[in-house]
């Protein structure tokens, strides 16, 4: 079959490679109908991210049609569309049953694609345990607001739920690409009274605002981290979500959040070999109370399905993140180059094949 692959670091090429086969009953084959390139492909493609075998199929985000299914799939069947969310953990590792759904049987584990497994940028692709997965794809909904539900709505509302937002909660988002702006979205729906949102992309902050942005801070005005305290009085925010930037962004976080109950959640993909610092003076000498975490979003049929429920009821609107559509399987290539070349009006492409 046909697919786009890392050959090399930095260079994608179309190759043809095997065509995946059903491997147990629980599993199934599925064809892309509509793919979208995400920021950590670019991240591992171009940036030196994490290394990949050579001729490695990358992509995590993708509606799909079934082709195959096992004999043991029963909600599922050849010919159904549906979404394919981005995490696919095997339901069955016992890790699952202590909590971890995102890393259970070992760093990464619960995200296949491009992983441990072969990517959706091929004419077919393969879904470990189909009935625990795959979601059905209602009539009612767009393509576009279906395909951010697979990753970029479920990364920034995992990025507000380890962030714990609640009422009257004062947020900083650092960085309005897509993750952000769904972090700005849910951290409203969560209660959030102030959000501030770190960006300076005219089309981004246009929908941060939208989303339910109060202030927008660039670096272009100064510091960051000065701009925030002063805008929160010197106290800082309650909570910081990161979406963006490189190893001063999570720096930069820290000092920004309040002692004592502040909160750090980080969903940005660093790149390079730097490490990332905790500055002793924003951490109180150790004694700062402030909660880190970093994570990897939730995936699963019930998770995306819940999502859906949301757009349907007119809670979030995700298809507006999609500026750019392309059509034809051959044109993946040119919405990954214009994912890795951020032109100003860009937030989002889709490719519909």
């Amino acid at each position: 079959m046909k697919a786009y692959a890392l050959v090399e670091p930095g260079r994608m090429e179309w190759l043809d490679v095997a065509k995946p086969i059903i491997e147990s009953d629980y599993s199934a084959i599925l064809k892309p109908i509509v793919i979208s390139p995400c920021s950590s492909d670019v991240h591992t493609i171009f940036e030196h991210g994490s290394v990949k075998p050579s001729n490695w199929v990358m992509g995590h985000e993708c509606l799909g049609e079934v082709v195959e299914a096992g004999n043991l799939v029963k909600d599922f069947k050849p010919g159904d569309k549906v979404l394919v969310p981005s995490i696919t953990p095997n339901w069955r590792d016992l890790g699952i049953q202590d909590g971890n759904f995102t890393h259970p049987s070992g760093p990464f584990s619960g995200m296949k694609f491009s992983i441990s497994r072969p990517g959706i940028f091929a004419e077919y692709f393969y879904v470990e345990d189909a009935d625990t997965s795959l979601v059905h794809m209602p009539e009612d909904v767009s393509l576009g607001a279906a395909l951010m539900c697979v990753d970029v709505v479920t990364t920034g509302f995992t990025g507000v739920e380890a962030a714990e937002i609640t009422f009257g909660d004062t947020v900083c988002v650092l960085g309005i690409g897509p993750i952000g702006l769904m972090a700005v979205a849910g951290a409203k729906l969560r209660g959030a009274s102030e959000i501030l949102a770190v960006g300076t992309r005219p089309a981004c902050i246009d929908l941060a605002k939208e989303f339910g942005a109060t202030q927008i801070i660039s670096y272009k005005d100064g510091n960051i981290v000065g701009q925030v305290l002063e805008a929160t009085r010197g106290k800082g925010v309650d909570a910081s979500i990161i979406a963006g930037g490189n190893q001063d962004t999570f720096s930069q976080a820290i000092y920004m959040t309040c002692y004592g109950t502040g909160r750090i959640s980080n969903l940005n993909y660093y790149v390079g070999d730097k490490d990332l610092v905790i500055p002793k003076t924003a951490w109180a000498n150790g004694m700062a109370g402030k909660t880190i975490r970093g994570e990897l979003c939730k995936g699963g049929r019930v998770r995306i399905e819940r999502l859906f429920s949301m757009v349907q009821c007119g809670r979030i609107s995700p298809e507006k993140l999609i500026t750019h559509t392309y059509h034809g399987f051959e044109e993946l290539e040119t919405a990954l180059h214009i994912m890795r070349d951020k032109p100003k009006e860009l937030v989002k492409a889709m490719v519909i094949i």
